[in-house]
C-alpha cells in the first residue's frame, strides 16, 4: 500500500479552487506536504502585502482625497494658499508644543485632556497645510524626485523657521501646567472666534475645515477656563503661578489681532477674517474668565517685533529654531525612508 505522505512527497498539494481568495501556502519539510491557508486563518498575511510608505508623515491617504480644491473664481490662489499656511503653522506649532506634556501633566485624565487637544490641532495642521499645497504648489519644498511624502508633510518637515507664518504665541516654550492652561485658554479664546467667521468662507474647503475646528476649539477653551478657574481660587501657590503665567503671556495678546496685508487680502475677497474684528469678542470671553476666577486681566504691553515684522512675517523667537530642529531632524535625515 503507498504511503499517502511519500507520495507526494515535494509536490504540493493543490487546494480545490472553490473562490479566488488568496492563499497562503506554508511548506512542512520533514513530511513533504504543502498545506493551504486561507487569509481569514492567518493572521500574518498581510505582511506579505508590499504597502510601503514614508515613515514619518501623519497617515498615509490624502487628506483632502475627493473633496473638490478648486480654487473660487476671483480668489487669488497664492493669497489662500498663503492664508491656509498661517493657520496651518499655528495649530502644528501649537499641537507640537503641547504634545511634549505627554506623561507629564499632573494626573492622568490631564494627560490624556492634553494629548487629544494636540491631536486635534494636528489634525487641523495637517488639513489646512494640504489645502495650502492644492492651493498653490509652488509654496511646497521640492525633494528628489520619487520622494514618498505627501505635500503637507513637506511642509511641516521640510522649511526653515523664517518660512513659517505662525503667531509667535504658538511657540512659547513650555512652563508649568498653570502656564500650559493659560497659553491654552488664550490660543483657543482666540482661534475660536475666528473659526466661528471662518465657516463662511467663500472657500468651501476652508468652511469646512473651519466648522470641523469650532467643535475642537470649543472643547479646548472650555478645559482651559476650567483650569484657570480651579487655579486661580485653589492654593496660594496655584494662584501665584496662574498670575505669573498669565504676565508673561500677555505681551503676546496683541499680536494676534494685528491685520497682515495677507489676511486683510482674503478677508475681503470673503475667504478669510480679519483677525483685528474679532478682538473685541475674544477678550469678553477672557474677560468673562478672569472675573470668574477673581483676577484682573494683565497690564503687560506688547511685545514688540523686529523691524515691525512678527510671526506672520516669518519673525520668531529663538524657540522655534530649537522646536523644529527637534522636530524635524529624523524626517531631514530619511527623506526617503518607508516602512
Amino acid at each position: 500500500m503507498t504511503n499517502p505522505n511519500t507520495a507526494s512527497a515535494g509536490k504540493p498539494t493543490e487546494s480545490p479552487a472553490t473562490d479566488n481568495a488568496p492563499k497562503v501556502h506554508v511548506d512542512h519539510d520533514e513530511a513533504g506536504t504543502t498545506i493551504d491557508h486561507d487569509d481569514h486563518d492567518n493572521a500574518y498575511s498581510g505582511l506579505l502585502v508590499n504597502d510601503a510608505h514614508w515613515a514619518f508623515g501623519t497617515d498615509f491617504e490624502d487628506p483632502l482625497a475627493g473633496v473638490d480644491t478648486t480654487v473660487p473664481e476671483g480668489i487669488d490662489p497664492s493669497a489662500l494658499a498663503q492664508y491656509c499656511l498661517m493657520l496651518g503653522d499655528d495649530a502644528l506649532v501649537f499641537s507640537q508644543r503641547i504634545a511634549e506634556w505627554c506623561s507629564r501633566a499632573p494626573d492622568l485624565e490631564e494627560d490624556i485632556a492634553l494629548a487629544n487637544i494636540s491631536l486635534d490641532l494636528l489634525g487641523q495642521a495637517r488639513l489646512l497645510l494640504a489645502r495650502a499645497a492644492a492651493a498653490d504648489p509652488t509654496l511646497v519644498p521640492e525633494l528628489p524626485a520619487g520622494s514618498p511624502v505627501p505635500d503637507e508633510d513637506r511642509l511641516a518637515y521640510f522649511r526653515e523657521d523664517f518660512d513659517f507664518r505662525n503667531v509667535r504665541l504658538a511657540e512659547v516654550p513650555n512652563g508649568d501646567f498653570a502656564e500650559a492652561v493659560a497659553k491654552i485658554l488664550i490660543f483657543s479664546t482666540w482661534r475660536l472666534a475666528l473659526f466661528e467667521r471662518l465657516v463662511t468662507s467663500r472657500d468651501t474647503v476652508l468652511a469646512a475645515i473651519a466648522a470641523k475646528g469650532v467643535k475642537e476649539m470649543s472643547y479646548h477653551r472650555d478645559f482651559a477656563a476650567r483650569w484657570v478657574l480651579t487655579l486661580a481660587r485653589g492654593t496660594e501657590e496655584s494662584r501665584t503661578r496662574l498670575l505669573t503665567a498669565l504676565n508673561g503671556l500677555w505681551p503676546l495678546w496683541a499680536e494676534l489681532f494685528e491685520t497682515h496685508e495677507v489676511e486683510a487680502d482674503v478677508a475681503a475677497a470673503g475667504i478669510g477674517v480679519d483677525p483685528a474684528t474679532v478682538e473685541d469678542e475674544a477678550g469678553v470671553i477672557l474677560d468673562q474668565v478672569f472675573a470668574a476666577s477673581g483676577i484682573d486681566r494683565p497690564a503687560a504691553g506688547a511685545l514688540a517685533g523686529v523691524r515691525g515684522k512678527k510671526g506672520r512675517d516669518g519673525l520668531h523667537t529663538e524657540a522655534l529654531s530649537r522646536m523644529l530642529a527637534e522636530m524635524q531632524v529624523v524626517a531631514r535625515a530619511h527623506p526617503e525612508g518607508q516602512w
